[in-house]
């Protein structure tokens, strides 16, 4: 089953066009969608949240239009966009109260689970917390309203290695009992080498290609082995064709 299709999504900017973005996020998959910064990848994810209002196309939750069922949709989702700004001298306990009046779904012996398995201390205020943590804090608050779907922009973005490691084993343990699944933006392509089961890829507005990891890496077989080589060489043969032309 499909948590969440995406059909046919447009947004038209004076200098950038998404152009009929499609692909789906099947249950307990990780889907990483991947382009170059500017490809389109926040745009379509902000589209899909209702973040900006998209030109034309269609996002499905369950099969069901967003528009006919946004109330479940969005309490079902868990979003991480970047780590957290706002709030700087709160507590994280006051954020996480302030959260759960949101979401009937709250689960507050889950919210401590999760404290604990991240190591997040609960009376620290959010500018003590390093960027992994942050990131981590945003994905507890997110699982602790039992949240089926996680997208996440960038979320290992200006991390250290270490922690982005962290991060990739956390996304696998997430969608391990096959309930919930991860859309996992990125451009940070080793990361997503070691924890996607899908990939999209999109390029200057418009998806490439769109499937498992392993029918992107057939589709581009002979373009290299890792999925940094594969977007280079698109990326390469692309300039070069356009500079003949």
């Amino acid at each position: 089953m499909n948590l969440l299709e995406v059909e046919g999504l447009r947004k038209i900017y004076p200098a950038f066009t998404l152009q009929d973005v499609s692909f789906v996020v099947p249950e307990g998959a990780i889907v990483g969608f991947i382009g170059r910064n500017g490809a389109g990848k926040s745009t379509t994810l902000k589209s899909i949240l209702g973040l900006v209002h998209p030109d034309g196309g269609t996002v499905r939750w369950r099969g069901e239009d967003v528009k006919d069922c946004e109330k479940s949709f969005k309490e079902n989702i868990g979003v991480v966009l970047g780590g957290i700004d706002f709030y700087p001298k709160k507590k994280l306990n006051t954020i996480a109260s302030v959260t759960k009046m949101f979401y009937p779904n709250w689960d507050d012996a889950k919210y401590q689970h999760y404290c604990k398995v991240f190591a997040l201390d609960g009376e620290k205020r959010v500018d003590q917390l390093s960027s992994g943590m942050k990131v981590k804090a945003l994905i507890a608050l997110a699982l602790s309203h039992n949240a089926s779907l996680l997208i996440l922009d960038e979320p290992t973005s200006g991390l250290d290695p270490v922690s982005r490691d962290e991060l990739t084993e956390l996304f696998r343990a997430i969608v391990a009992d096959g309930t919930r699944s991860i859309l996992f933006s990125t451009h940070i392509t080793s990361d997503l080498e070691k924890c996607a089961s899908h990939i999209t890829f999109i390029k200057d507005g418009a998806v490439i290609h769109s499937g498992t990891l392993d029918s992107f890496r057939s589709a581009f077989a002979d373009r290299g082995s890792t999925l940094e080589d594969i977007i280079v060489s698109v990326e390469r043969r692309e300039l070069d064709e356009s500079a003949i032309i």
